[in-house]
């Protein structure tokens, strides 16, 4: 076992099966996961040892991108799909440093993201945290938090962010992103990255062990070709689609992936 839980989880959270969030929290050096989040994290480095730089990197290109969009392109909306458990430097705390008038709407259908974000946010009344499919976006935008805080007539920044792995190919990720693309006015952005691998046992490997140590809550890790079918109809920015470390860098003291048999990839569009 690979460290000690610190305390009883919430009420409802399974503990007995690794969580995808949870497994992102540990790699991040959070103290919201279990054992089986723990063990599972470990036995995934074995083999794609690069995977927490990477997650770190990723953290890191959600703050840039989050900092760009609300200090130079005035967003002050935006809904995070898939946004895992609060850390440090979450989207509305960066947003709202840029205008405390920002709200952000988080999604995730993970229970114990509900729990923590809920307790994290009930002072924030810009700020929500709502227990959802992503994949159900005519529901999402329905819910009442959303629309407590989100003006569909004003731009958004939709978030897909290190999630789109999670999503099968038999729901279609690509479709996913064109649906929300569709409910945003012109002068929206989309962020969108996932986990991609040109080694194919690399792909074949994370994909069936994620499936199975997650029971099914899984898609595929997929290459840089796929990712970009994402992006169709969409005005991708400078410098366009990369591994995310390489995104806007704010410096060159992030941390280095020692190997590269998977990156996270994508960039930020803007709808036309």
């Amino acid at each position: 076992m690979v460290g000690q839980d610190r305390e009883p989880p919430p009420v409802g959270i399974d503990v007995a099966v690794p969580s995808v969030a949870r497994m992102y929290d540990y790699y991040l050096g959070g103290k919201d996961n279990y054992a089986v989040d723990r063990e599972a994290s470990e036995e995934l480095l074995k083999v794609v040892p690069s995977t927490k730089e990477l997650a770190v990197n990723n953290r890191r290109f959600l703050q840039r991108v989050v900092r760009l969009l609300a200090s130079e392109y005035g967003i002050r909306q935006f809904i995070d799909h898939g946004s895992g458990l609060p850390t440090q430097d979450n989207v509305h705390q960066v947003a709202q440093r840029v205008d405390p008038a920002s709200r952000v709407v988080y999604i995730d259908n993970d229970p114990i993201v509900l729990a923590h974000g809920r307790a994290l946010l009930e002072e924030n009344d810009g700020t929500a945290v709502i227990q959802a499919d992503m994949r159900r976006t005519d529901d999402i935008l329905a819910h009442p938090e959303v629309k407590r805080l989100i003006d569909f007539d004003q731009p958004v920044a939709a978030l897909f962010v290190s999630v789109m792995h999670c999503i099968p190919d038999s729901d279609d990720p690509a479709a996913l992103v064109r649906r929300v693309a569709e409910r945003l006015v012109p002068g929206s952005y989309l962020v969108v990255c996932q986990l991609v691998s040109e080694d194919k046992a690399t792909r074949d490997f994370v994909t069936r062990f994620m499936d199975e140590s997650t029971h099914g809550n899984w898609g595929r890790v997929r290459q840089a070709h796929e990712v970009e079918r994402f992006f169709d109809g969409l005005e991708i920015l400078e410098p366009g689609l990369v591994e995310v470390s390489t995104w806007r860098p704010d410096s060159d003291l992030g941390p280095k992936q020692a190997t590269q048999e998977w990156i996270e990839f994508g960039g930020l569009a803007r709808k036309p």
